[in-house]
């Protein structure tokens, strides 16, 4: 995730040279590639200001969330070990190719080479779609794996492999094993799950997409390399983040796309009974 942060701050720094104080606006259809180009490095770049900056007009409601997203996690974490332990109890019977799939789904270097693939892809094509949903995927990577390396290094929290239990901390360890929460494969693959669903109206292939998104997470925790907190705290996250710029992109109408009609939007609820939990998805 280190490595991944510097090539995207590296992309934006260069990005920052084209950027103009405001988005601005060209011919898309009829642009020149190195116009899309700077286009979309400008647009990025906003997005990515805006992200960090959107908490400084945040009102009461917004405070509110916040402080529930905190309550949920840290209520969430006392049953933390309990799932551990079911997780472990059925590991064997969980197959291995998907475990694997999982991990380099979610690794950062597999991740940025897939979402470069896609944006040069509808930078070639001048595909305005294409190009709108790989810088979404971008600008949302940018925004939440800052959150995640932040949150990672400052809480140290300690990874279910390690035997130190779901609730020791050690702040500012670098040590691997200390760095639980939260779950970087959980927010790269559901930052791009999320962003590629947006695109599609169907609601069963929405929740193919989502399906293959949720691997990473659930191998995650299946290897004992996350606490079922540290993958639900990254997901509410990400999707928030993606969320919040998706309607940036829209409101400034930075890809001439017009907002789909929301009448099938999949509705995220989290649930948790005797013998489920999860996140559920109605549409």
């Amino acid at each position: 995730m280190k490595h991944f942060l510097v090539i995207t701050f590296s992309i934006m720094l260069l990005g920052k040279g084209y950027a103009q104080d405001l988005l601005y606006t060209i011919d898309q259809d009829n642009a020149s590639t190195w116009s899309l180009l700077k286009y979309d490095f400008n647009t990025t770049w906003h997005g990515v200001k805006h992200s960090f900056t959107k908490p400084l007009s945040w009102k009461e409601k917004d405070y509110l969330k916040l402080g529930g997203i905190i309550v949920g996690t840290v209520g969430l974490s006392f049953a933390d070990e309990t799932i551990n332990d079911y997780t472990e109890n059925h590991r064997s019977s969980f197959p291995k190719h998907v475990r694997d799939f999982g991990w380099y789904f979610g690794s950062p270097q597999n991740y940025f080479i897939a979402n470069a693939g896609l944006y040069g892809f509808g930078l070639l094509t001048k595909n305005s779609k294409v190009r709108r949903t790989s810088v979404l995927i971008i600008t949302s990577s940018i925004t939440t794996g800052f959150i995640q390396t932040i949150a990672k290094n400052g809480f140290g929290r300690a990874r279910p492999g390690v035997g130190r239990g779901a609730h020791h901390f050690k702040p500012f360890s670098k040590e691997g094993g200390q760095h639980s929460f939260p779950s970087g494969h959980t927010v790269l693959s559901v930052t791009m799950a999320h962003s590629i669903a947006k695109q599609f109206q169907n609601p069963w292939v929405k929740a193919g997409i989502y399906t293959i998104g949720a691997i990473p997470p659930v191998s995650r925790l299946i290897d004992e390399a996350h606490w079922f907190t540290d993958i639900a705290f990254s997901t509410v996250v990400s999707i928030i983040v993606v969320d919040g710029i998706d309607n940036f992109l829209f409101k400034e109408k930075a890809f001439d796309i017009e907002r789909p009609d929301q009448n099938n939007k999949i509705s995220w609820n989290f649930s948790f009974t005797g013998n489920t939990i999860g996140f559920v998805g109605t549409f």
